[in-house]
């Protein structure tokens, strides 16, 4: 599949949802990318973009703990809206870019994009693999569950007190397959991901390889192991996380010895080179962790991978 150059049209979606995890202002993240001009540098990459405003999540009442669980009404609803949204605009339009938010919100954003394009493959770009179930997930932030949510990885939440509380995620479709799911970026897995991650041979490209194969080789890998024949859309979800925190310190669970700027604004061309990117997420840019100039870096951090990820070139 190949996105017509005569046809271009772009949906916003802006998620600012911080339920997933406990750090406040990831929900400021897509102001701050709006206040800086994203909409406005799509424009000039020959995209007609459309924003309608910024998704709403109205809080949900006696939202207590569901075992170690934290916020799991508030971010089972939330991302159901989310699913709505994407899936409208996926279905709609050429492409869709979710800006978020934490990384909770692409239990929406995946499903959404797999009910316009099931066949459509998933770059997964960040430090972490977000594939703890919340039985796993050892602090109960539902931000490191989306993945296992979407694969059906995921069981009943444990010491619900009826079968509604351990069902709230019932709704989610298990859309992907271990074979549409690819990680660049990995450095902090926890064992229970790393023993998924090989029992199921799920392409995950660590730290480790971009530093052996360098970023090309690895796009590269991923791609044609994913999708041998080039044909598939690709969904592009990608937490600044994965980038060292000397060029995005401001979110919530910085790495040192991510990508380099540059290795990641590669990383959205070389995927924008493909004319099958149909989706991107971009997450957990929070302007409220560091000081001013910090917090201005990783937005502009995320405006550049907007842009790369649209077509951008050097040249």
């Amino acid at each position: 599949m190949t996105i017509s150059q005569k046809s271009r049209s772009l949906t916003v979606i802006s998620a600012p949802f911080s339920g997933g995890q406990g750090k406040p202002g990831v929900d400021d993240g897509p102001q701050h990318l709006l206040d800086m001009g994203l909409v406005e540098q799509i424009g000039r990459l020959d995209w007609t973009p459309k924003f309608a405003g910024h998704l709403q999540f109205p809080a949900v009442k006696n939202d207590t703990n569901i075992g170690h669980v934290k916020n799991p009404r508030y971010v089972s609803q939330s991302t159901k809206n989310i699913y709505e949204a994407v899936k409208k605009a996926s279905t709609s339009s050429d492409f869709t870019l979710t800006i978020g938010g934490d990384h909770s919100i692409a239990i929406g954003t995946v499903a959404g994009v797999q009910a316009a394009h099931p066949d459509a493959i998933v770059l997964w770009i960040d430090a972490h693999a977000d594939l703890n179930t919340p039985a796993a997930s050892s602090s109960g932030n539902l931000h490191g569950c989306p993945v296992a949510f979407l694969l059906g990885a995921d069981e009943p939440l444990a010491n619900a007190a009826s079968k509604e509380e351990a069902d709230l995620f019932g709704w989610v479709p298990h859309c992907l397959d271990d074979s549409q799911l690819g990680y660049i970026g990995l450095r902090d897995v926890d064992a229970f991901e790393k023993q998924y991650i090989r029992e199921h041979k799920i392409a995950a490209f660590s730290m480790h390889h971009v530093d052996k194969y360098g970023i090309a080789s690895v796009v590269e890998q991923a791609i044609n192991k994913l999708d041998p024949e080039h044909k598939r859309p690709i969904h592009l979800s990608f937490d600044v996380d994965a980038i060292d925190p000397v060029y995005a310190p401001s979110t919530g669970t910085p790495v040192r010895g991510g990508l380099t700027w540059r290795e990641a604004c590669y990383l959205c061309e070389a995927v924008a080179e493909t004319g099958r990117l149909v989706a991107m997420d971009l997450v957990e840019c929070n302007p409220h962790l560091e000081d001013a100039k910090a917090a201005r870096e990783t937005i502009a951090m995320g405006l550049s991978l907007v842009r790369c990820a649209l077509g951008e070139t050097l040249l």
